[in-house]
């Protein structure tokens, strides 16, 4: 059974996000909105500035720490709240926050421990969305693999749009994690090795020019960190090389 008034933080890892966080905050129910913070990696651009004038608490970093980095200031100032469950919500307009009551029952009724949105789950729609050809491609093919490597079954393993239980974010050594892309990737590879359960609810794709992106460079980079984490965890999974990433082994 859900908490009657829960403690919901929304976390935004920021960078060139002005023209945007307006449009992203309007889209999350009133309910959700007592507790936003964002977190800004030294925007070019008047993301502070705009943040604070909507009324979202602001924390901004001195230089660059990149995706991972902002993450885990993201957390680290969740945590405060001693929040019933966290929401990680990029203010570029490229998730759904409409649907973040959805995204958060299966934490608040115990049932989940991570969240994420897929934009996979809805036949067709990721296409549709506006997701570019060679990415739905590569996307489908890393779900495969990883599927298997890991032994689970989710639809995609590239969605930004999280949710956590504030017992995961105190049991996963996130803090330990890059401060780059490859930063989601150990979250959930960490999350699996301690036994959190994890599910996924269908959102709508949304790729437009106002919207974050990988470049090609970093992208290729970023696939192949994650099939490093993967590896490291499987080695110590089978006891062949212990990791401080992951759950100690019994």
């Amino acid at each position: 059974m859900s908490k009657k008034n829960p403690t919901v933080v929304v976390v935004m890892p920021a960078y060139n996000a002005a023209r945007t966080v307006k449009d992203t905050l309007e889209e999350i129910e009133p309910k959700y909105r007592k507790h936003v913070i964002l977190v800004d990696d030294e925007s070019r651009d008047n993301t502070v500035e705009v943040a604070k004038k909507l009324g979202i608490t602001v924390y901004a970093h001195p230089n660059n720490t990149g995706y991972g980095g902002n993450q885990k200031t993201c957390y680290w100032e969740a945590l405060k709240f001693n929040p019933d469950v966290v929401v990680m919500l990029h203010p570029d307009y490229q998730y759904d926050g409409t649907v973040i009551g959805d995204l958060i029952e299966p934490i608040l009724r115990g049932k989940r421990d991570y969240m994420f949105g897929s934009r996979i789950l809805t036949r067709g729609g990721a296409l549709a969305g506006g997701m570019p050809k060679l990415k739905y491609f590569l996307n489908r093919l890393d779900t495969i693999l990883e599927n298997i490597l890991l032994g689970v079954n989710f639809s995609e393993h590239f969605s930004g749009y999280r949710a956590f239980s504030k017992k995961l974010l105190l049991t996963v050594p996130f803090q330990r994690f890059s401060n780059d892309f490859v930063f989601d990737q150990q979250m959930k590879v960490a999350a699996i090795s301690y036994g959190f359960k994890i599910g996924e609810i269908p959102i709508e794709t949304r790729y437009h020019d106002r919207a974050s992106s990988i470049k090609f460079l970093r992208g290729a980079k970023f696939l192949l960190e994650t099939y490093w984490v993967i590896a490291v965890y499987l080695l110590h999974l089978w006891g062949i090389k212990k990791s401080k990433y992951f759950a100690p082994r019994k």
